[in-house]
């Protein structure tokens, strides 16, 4: 079983709401087919500002796109990682050492001990959820 302390619906409504509207979708390609293409799309709807953040750095959903988290030459707040459990722990130490304020584990993605480093280092952190799922229902 997982760190459950990160999915708790108040972490959640604060990275959605108070965290900031710079997310680095991290997988995020031109591939409509790949779940990240659709999150982001979402999350534009919803106000935010997307990053792609891949190997190939395509610009996505008409926003320049980027190789890495270090390569992005402006802030980002939340960082939404698409890659699976295995490489998530390295992105959410990307995560911390660019200044993000919160980092977002997609559905599936789950690794304890990159939760408990990222909490320590102060950051927000829900892992095993979607945010094109939560945004929707902050309003209810």
């Amino acid at each position: 079983m997982y760190a459950d302390t990160g999915t708790d619906a108040e972490t959640v409504r604060r990275i959605l709401q108070d965290k900031g509207d710079t997310w680095a979708v991290v997988g995020l390609s031109n591939n409509e087919s790949r779940t990240a293409y659709g999150v982001a799309a979402v999350l534009q709807r919803f106000g935010k500002r997307i990053v792609p953040v891949h190997p190939k750095a395509e610009r996505v959903h008409g926003e320049e796109g980027y190789a890495s988290l270090a390569d992005i030459p402006f802030p980002v707040d939340v960082v939404d990682v698409f890659v699976n459990s295995e490489l998530a722990g390295a992105v959410a130490d990307e995560a911390v050492a660019v200044g993000a304020k919160a980092v977002w584990f997609q559905l599936g993605v789950i690794d304890d001990a990159a939760y408990e480093r990222t909490r320590a280092a102060g950051l927000d952190m829900v892992m095993d959820h979607c945010p094109a799922i939560e945004i929707p229902l902050l309003d209810r």
